[in-house]
């Protein structure tokens, strides 16, 4: 990463209170998820209100899990506090226990409160997060049982997910691997057999994996699907992505997902750079810019992102949900990192006061859901099936990592 060499002193000043402050954030978030969020009964609770009040028979997601194995993973190779580590082991023995398929290989999307299959289907977002979690899992063990499950989930995602005709990979499959009807992450998205978020997710993991396991064939999937993103999934007409695609690239989506966009901006950079392959480092860095710059459109004068916008007719969804500003805080000082323009400094820092005003719960720990545009808190899960310490747990990682590079 390339560290803007030139910082005046306010910024120094604004920079080591930056990374004090998420010194601090990162502590709550981490405390929260040991304390509050262990399940006496094995794992994690699936769900948490605002109350902190668990839901007791609520499923328990992949997606969770294996985020809460790549967030203490990483958080103990920063800290290298034992306790860190106990979560981890947590985590990763859960996902043994319960998710693996072993007839079938993979992971199965849900599982019940006593570890019974609730829903078996093979989504490929979810076998990329567990790909990711347990690649930094990996790096705190150096267990060859936790590389070979990683390379195994490679091999099938591969093996099923990779569409040989038009590349790019399929949406989700029944829990043998077969054909599968319903595609759809969630109730929100649309039924389409390849989607830009699994694709984010799947290169995410991907690198992630790299990092410690430098394969040829691994590289080379990194590299289409970098390819993949620049010819198909980002609208270089308006730098945005697009969200849902048919099995040949096309059809076109009128919606466009603010937080996604500045995700992206940040993490195809990395991984380019993870790869070292100069052509791509070259290319994401101007789309890194690009995306940031764009996504300011969807920026509020408060410091927070608003969440969707409708092209077609104007619509929006102005609410400002709790990983769309984590994802700014990172994306913007990433694109201030590559520029050097000190705009994009301020919108990560303006990004976070907004978070830290608004979103952190300083009585119960954690960010709430969100706030909706009359600035009430959304009445959402505290914790649960999407809500993990991935997002903002990274963002404080990413930022205090940079911060002490560029300082």
């Amino acid at each position: 990463m390339m560290a803007v060499s030139n910082t005046d002193m306010e910024s120094r000043l604004q920079l080591n209170v930056y990374k004090e402050e998420l010194e601090n954030e990162l502590n709550r978030i981490l405390a929260f998820w040991q304390h509050e969020m262990v399940d006496a009964r094995g794992g994690f609770y699936g769900s948490m209100n605002n109350n902190n009040e668990p839901a007791l028979s609520a499923e328990k997601g992949v997606v969770l899990n294996s985020r809460i194995l790549w967030t203490f993973s990483a958080a103990f190779r920063y800290k290298q506090e034992e306790h860190y580590r106990k979560i981890a082991d947590r985590a990763w023995e859960y996902l043994q226990a319960y998710f693996v398929d072993r007839q079938a290989g993979g992971v199965f999307w849900s599982v019940g409160v006593d570890g019974s299959v609730a829903n078996g289907k093979k989504q490929l977002y979810g076998q990329a997060f567990y790909v990711y979690g347990l690649a930094e899992y990996y790096k705190i063990n150096n267990d060859p049982a936790v590389l070979h499950a990683a390379r195994a989930t490679f091999r099938l995602m591969e093996t099923y997910g990779l569409d040989q005709v038009n590349g790019g990979y399929w949406e989700a499959f029944t829990r043998d691997w077969g054909v599968l009807e319903d595609l759809r992450l969630s109730n929100k998205d649309e039924n389409a057999p390849k989607t830009m978020n699994t694709h984010l997710h799947i290169i995410e993991a991907y690198a992630n994996l790299y990092t410690v396991w430098p394969d040829q064939q691994l590289g080379n999937a990194i590299t289409n699907l970098l390819a993949w993103f620049d010819q198909h999934i980002i609208d270089h007409n308006t730098q945005q992505l697009r969200l849902f695609m048919q099995a040949d690239w096309s059809g076109s989506s009128a919606t466009r997902s603010f937080g996604h966009d500045i995700e992206a901006a940040w993490l195809l950079y990395e991984c380019a750079e993870i790869i070292g392959d100069q052509y791509w480092i070259s290319c994401y860095r101007s789309i890194a810019i690009a995306l940031a710059r764009s996504t300011r459109k969807g920026l509020d004068a408060d410091g927070g992102l608003w969440y969707e916008w409708e092209r077609n007719n104007d619509h929006w969804i102005r609410e400002k949900h709790w990983w769309p500003q984590a994802e700014a805080m990172v994306g913007f000082f990433n694109a201030w990192q590559l520029s050097g323009e000190v705009e994009f400094l301020r919108d990560s820092l303006h990004s976070w006061q907004f978070t830290r005003q608004h979103l952190l719960d300083q009585r119960g720990g954690e960010w709430f859901w969100g706030r909706d545009d009359a600035n009430h808190i959304l009445p959402m899960e505290k914790a649960g099936f999407w809500k993990c310490p991935y997002h903002n747990g990274r963002a404080c990682l990413e930022i205090i990592r940079r911060i002490s590079a560029t300082v």
